[in-house]
């Protein structure tokens, strides 16, 4: 047992450091070379004998992915586009995953209706950061990246609902009554559980100063929301959608500044480790998988996997350009067609997708198939669609406006206004002395200058001054080390002084282009 953990621990940190290098070389996505790396980790001695228990993505990685991205989900955005956010990941989740069940059915006659449907909830969700990380980066319209994020998010718990039913269908013979009345306590239930946790959680958050003590809290959190529904027959994942949201929501309120800067940083790396990990498992596995299918007939492979993605991604284009225009809903008529568009070849599937195959039971009848065709569609996706989506955005002209940008610098320079004229009052008023308001009304005159340059286009000053602030911590950070070495200063002193410098760094580097 202590080998194998060894084997996937090293087979996982090597692809990780390896795939993250390569990948920014070669611009291919991280996922397709972890997937790779995975499955050549495989054919080492002893990693044959790998098996990935349903059990632990199911509690281990899918409650802190699930918690991550409700967290961070825009509040007001969100709820100004409910309807479009609502019906593409209800009714579409639905879709796909009726259609795929179908589809598979005919491609593979062997496959059950209660299996087809467990393959058909797998496929279903999208993944809420490969699509979304290339639309922001690019700059495309705030309100196609909330309607992404919000449609992946909620579609996690509706396909999870949906796989659900599917293993109780696996389980013993449902009637359509049970399968109602079954639905009805599973979402209402885990939607009330998840309510009165984030209520509680919040009030308990509020009175925690200590960072670490947070971040411990913020990680127990989604395992607190997720197993204990799950044990009592409710939903974990929409439980834990409804805590994240919630504590997201009152995140200023609930969290002191020091531990959101410390806490995200945390939460940055976790997801990146799970969602990583999730990709080289996969790839551990796939020898397993391919030959376990090997009784199959090859051509009913290819065929089954090019039915079951061309399902996949033609539900999701038709849905988005011919039926979304046609349901007249009045927060749909503002996006237009090459919205709809990019909203429907965005529908990559990714770490959600896999964790809900890989939690299928080994004994399920068709399992390995499953698998195999999830990973079909995550690979065909990531491979496919994830390259061409920068291209398409640039080729429709949907990257940052100028309004767009406009915008937030016109808010940056009203929250500086503000913080000026509040120090004005203090100094007046004798709350604090002249000197230190002196000091910090400079600090923040700065600042609003930069701001300013930014209103008047001046694209070339803000480059000089980001350049300038980096090439002044390098010096700094030079004789800190110099001061080290001469027995000046102390390590910790040396280390408090290179996080000041780390933060001056990251400054100059946000202030170029």
């Amino acid at each position: 047992m202590e080998d194998k953990l060894f084997i996937v621990g090293v087979a996982v940190a090597v692809s990780l450091v390896v795939a993250r290098a390569v990948a920014r070389r070669i611009d291919v996505p991280e996922a397709i070379l972890l997937v790779v790396l995975g499955l050549l980790a495989s054919f080492l001695p002893g990693a044959d004998d790998v098996h990935v228990p349903p059990e632990l993505v199911l509690n281990v990685f899918l409650p802190p992915l699930v918690y991550h991205a409700a967290f961070f989900t825009a509040p007001r955005e969100t709820r100004e586009d409910a309807v479009p956010i609502g019906i593409m990941a209800f009714s579409l989740t639905c879709a796909t995953a009726l259609c795929v069940a179908f589809a598979a059915g005919f491609a593979v006659p062997a496959l059950s209706g209660a299996v087809a449907l467990a393959l058909g909830a797998a496929v279903a969700p999208t993944d809420p950061v490969a699509a979304t990380s290339v639309i922001k980066r690019l700059g495309a319209p705030r309100r196609l990246v909330t309607i992404l994020e919000g449609e992946s998010l909620v579609n996690d718990g509706v396909a999870l609902t949906m796989f659900g039913l599917a293993l109780s269908a696996l389980a013993h013979a449902v009637t359509p009554l049970e399968v109602g009345g079954n639905l009805l306590r599973v979402v209402a239930g885990g939607v009330l559980y998840g309510a009165a946790l984030g209520w509680v959680i919040g009030r308990v958050r509020t009175h925690i100063r200590d960072s670490a003590t947070q971040i411990v809290l913020s990680l127990a959190t989604p395992f607190v929301a997720y197993l204990p529904a799950e044990h009592l027959g409710l939903s974990g994942v929409l439980a834990t959608i409804v805590v994240g949201f919630h504590l997201g929501v009152k995140r200023q309120g609930v969290l002191q500044p020091s531990s959101r800067l410390a806490g995200d940083t945390f939460w940055d790396v976790l997801v990146f480790l799970l969602e990583s990990t999730l990709f080289v498992l996969l790839g551990l596995q796939l020898t397993d998988v391919f030959a376990a299918i090997l009784d199959h007939h090859w051509q009913r492979l290819v065929l089954a996997a090019v039915v079951v993605v061309a399902v996949v991604v033609g539900v999701r284009m038709v849905w988005t350009i011919v039926v979304v225009p046609l349901l007249r809903f009045k927060r749909f008529e503002s996006i237009d067609l090459r919205q709809r568009f990019v909203m429907g070849w965005a529908g990559i599937r990714g770490a959600i997708t896999l964790a809900i195959a890989l939690s299928l039971p080994h004994d399920a009848p068709g399992r390995d198939l499953v698998v195999f065709l999830a990973a079909c569609v995550v690979l065909a996706t990531l491979l496919g669609q994830a390259p061409t989506i920068a291209p398409l955005l640039r080729r429709l002209g949907m990257g940052e406006s100028e309004a767009e940008l406009r915008e937030e610098a016109l808010a940056r320079e009203a929250m500086l206004e503000a913080a000026l004229a509040r120090i004005d009052e203090l100094a007046s008023d004798d709350e604090v002395d002249d000197r230190t308001a002196e000091v910090y009304r400079q600090l923040f005159q700065l600042r609003l200058d930069r701001v300013r340059a930014v209103l008047d286009e001046d694209s070339e000053s803000p480059h000089g001054r980001g350049r300038l602030r980096r090439d002044l911590v390098r010096v700094q950070r030079h004789k800190v080390n110099e001061l080290y070495r001469k027995g000046k200063i102390s390590a910790e002193t040396q280390l408090k002084l290179s996080r000041e410098l780390d933060v001056e760094d990251r400054r100059g580097h946000s202030e170029s282009p």
